[in-house]
C-alpha cells in the first residue's frame, strides 16, 4: 500500500505541475480552433471561429506558426479535461485508503497496542523503529566531540550542531556518524545518515566545513570519489553542505533544501 501510495502522489505532482502549465499556456493562445481537412493529394487546415462557422478560414503554409497554436490550443482544451479529471479521482482516492490499513492498529487502546504486532507499520513506527537502532559510533578522536544538539549529542563542529538541530526541529529521523560499509570494506562515518520516511530511503548528508583548506579539498575528493564507488552520489542517496572561512554555512537554504526533500 505504501509504495503505491506513493507512485499515485508522483502522478499527482506531475498532473499538477503540468495543469499548471496547461492553463498558463491556454492565456496566450489565439481565439478560435482548428479544422484538418486531409486528403488522398494534401492536407489543408483552417481556421474555426465559432459554432456555426462549417468551413472556416483557410490557411496557408505560410501561417504555419497560426496552424501549430490553434492545433496546440485544442490539444490543451481536451488535456486540461482529462486531467483535471484523472487528478480529482487520485485524490479521492488517496484521502479515501491512505494508511486505512495501519489506522487499525493506530486506532487501538495503548492496552491493546502492547499486546498486538502489526503487520504494517505507520510512518511513524517506521521513523521510531529506525531511530532507535543502535550501531558503533565513529572512535576516532572523540575528545573533538565538544559541540551539544538539542537531541542531546555531542558533535564534532557549531555548523553540525546547527544542522542536527535543524533536522530535530523538522522531525527528520537522523543518526550521527553511524558506519557505513564502502564498497571496498572501508568503513566510513557520513556526518549525517537521514530516513526519508515517505519513500523508507536512506540518505547521507555530509557537511564539509573546511573547503578553504587545500588539503581539506583533496580529501574531500578522495572520500566523494569513495562513496561513488560504493553506490552513493549526489541525485541518489547523497546530499551535502560545505562552508569557508570567507563563506559560513547557508542556514536557510540548508533548511530550504532539507524541507524539499524530506517534507514537500
Amino acid at each position: 500500500m505504501i509504495d503505491l501510495i506513493r507512485i499515485l502522489n508522483k502522478r499527482k505532482e506531475l498532473l499538477e505541475r503540468s495543469i499548471k502549465i496547461a492553463e498558463r499556456e491556454e492565456k496566450k493562445l489565439p481565439e478560435g480552433r482548428l479544422r484538418v481537412s486531409k486528403t488522398a493529394r494534401q492536407t489543408r487546415y483552417y481556421k474555426m471561429t465559432d459554432g456555426s462557422d462549417k468551413t472556416g478560414e483557410y490557411l496557408s503554409k505560410k501561417e504555419q506558426a497560426t496552424i501549430k497554436l490553434l492545433a496546440q490550443k485544442d490539444y490543451n482544451k481536451q488535456f486540461l479535461k482529462v486531467a483535471t479529471q484523472e487528478l480529482k479521482l487520485l485524490e479521492k482516492w488517496i484521502i479515501q485508503y491512505k494508511n486505512q490499513v495501519e489506522n487499525v492498529y493506530n486506532t487501538l487502546s495503548p492496552e491493546r497496542k502492547s499486546l498486538v504486532t502489526p503487520y504494517i507499520l505507520s510512518d511513524d513506527l517506521v521513523a521510531k523503529e529506525w531511530q532507535s537502532k543502535k550501531f558503533k559510533p565513529n572512535p576516532y578522536k572523540l575528545d573533538n566531540k565538544i559541540f551539544d544538539t538539542r537531541r542531546g549529542e555531542k558533535v564534532r563542529s557549531k555548523s553540525e550542531a546547527i544542522i542536527a538541530d535543524m533536522l530535530y526541529e523538522m522531525g527528520i529521523p537522523y543518526h550521527y556518524e553511524c558506519p557505513v560499509k564502502m564498497y571496498n570494506g572501508e568503513i566510513r562515518y557520513p556526518d549525517f545518515t537521514l530516513y526519508k520516511v515517505k519513500t523508507r530511503e536512506v540518505i547521507y548528508f555530509e557537511h564539509f566545513g573546511r573547503m578553504g583548506d587545500a588539503g581539506y579539498r583533496n580529501d574531500t575528493r578522495e572520500k566523494m570519489d569513495l562513496y561513488r564507488a560504493s553506490g552513493i552520489y549526489p541525485g541518489k542517496n547523497l546530499m551535502f553542505t560545505y562552508e569557508t572561512e570567507e563563506n559560513p554555512l547557508d542556514i536557510s537554504g540548508v533548511r530550504k533544501m532539507l524541507s524539499e526533500v524530506f517534507l514537500d
